[in-house]
């Protein structure tokens, strides 16, 4: 079996093409390098849970305190009571903040949405005793770097 130049210069062309596409229609797969940390049970109980009705300030309050609760091992201290305050947190953000178009259209305000989503889930499935498995951390860690790199942006 022998090919032309021709079949293998369309070939090239077509594996390049598919390698281009890939890069730009799949941006996120560059964030696959983001470090996991491991679970802990060490931690401090925020006390700072609600809201203050200013987008930037409660987008990064929500997202620090997912990042706490995506961390947390089984049998961390008060880790029910962190997952209640956390569900209604995310809850009274959603709620609140998905009203306005112009908070709503942020890409910060749609990555952070599907972040409770999924983590909002994970609770209602498992409760709020049972830590996240590896996957859904990795995948959560993930989109807290782009919420992190959005509200920098001011976006």
């Amino acid at each position: 079996f022998s090919m032309s130049n021709e079949q293998t210069g369309r070939r090239n062309f077509l594996q390049t093409a598919t390698a281009i596409t890939a890069s730009t229609v799949l941006p996120t797969a560059a964030l696959a390098e983001i470090t996991v940390p491991e679970q802990s049970k060490e931690y401090t109980f925020p006390s700072d849970w609600g809201l203050t009705y200013n987008y930037e300030a409660d987008a990064a309050k929500v997202r620090n305190h997912m990042v706490i609760a995506t961390g947390l091992a089984k049998g961390s201290d008060r880790m029910e009571d962190f997952g209640k305050n956390l569900k209604k947190e995310m809850i009274d953000f959603v709620s609140y903040y998905r009203r306005f178009p112009n908070v709503a259209g942020k890409p910060s305000f749609s990555t952070l949405y599907t972040s409770i989503n999924v983590l909002a889930g994970h609770y209602t499935s498992y409760g709020y005793k049972y830590p996240l498995p590896e996957k859904r951390r990795k995948r959560l860690y993930q989109e807290y770097a782009e919420i992190d790199k959005s509200l920098k942006r001011n976006r």
